[in-house]
């Protein structure tokens, strides 16, 4: 059987633990790859393992291509930054240039914006790159699965982007 390869990409400061938390969850079947903005690195940069790591400077690397094989990329958090660039088109380091791989080959791509409230100008954005079908999974909150500290507020956000990448978890309390 073919291994899925995911892509997971952060952008931004603000909320990078729930990227990092993504990428350590997902099942160990799954070939990683990480990119880290160096905005994000400023904030977190810790060892991982099982992991590969690519420089966001190197628009070569094998996740570039749409020949490598990348099933999904969830860029979470994803500043209005990033969001902006692969909205218009912008492939200037590896995070944008994947995202770009993942539309041209119509792959899954999630983007978890972080900012709010959000602007006109972001939510334009949002909303065309909805219509080349991104997903927009903003960390956001839902209470019937009575979350009671932050780590189960974090497991129900992971728990919600791992069904999008249609990876079976139990991260979170199901609605009955």
């Amino acid at each position: 059987m073919k291994k899925r390869k995911i892509v997971v990409a952060v952008s931004g400061a603000s909320g990078v633990n729930l990227g990092i938390k993504t990428l350590s969850l997902l099942p160990e079947s799954i070939e990683k790859h990480f990119i880290m903005s160096q905005n994000s690195k400023v904030v977190l940069d810790k060892e991982m393992q099982n992991l590969i790591k690519h420089d966001n400077s190197d628009i070569s690397a094998s996740i570039a291509s749409g020949s490598f094989g990348v099933e999904a990329m969830i860029i979470a958090p994803c500043s209005m930054n990033t969001l902006a660039k692969i909205a218009c088109g912008i492939s200037d380091n590896l995070i944008t240039r994947c995202a770009a791989v993942m539309l041209k080959e119509h792959k899954k791509l999630i983007l978890a914006p972080r900012e709010m409230p959000f602007s006109a100008i972001a939510l334009e954005n949002m909303h065309k790159l909805a219509s080349l079908g991104v997903i927009i999974a903003p960390p956001v909150m839902a209470y019937y699965s009575k979350q009671q500290s932050l780590e189960e507020m974090e497991n129900f956000i992971v728990g919600k982007w791992f069904d999008l990448l249609d990876i079976e978890n139990d991260l979170y309390k199901r609605w009955n």
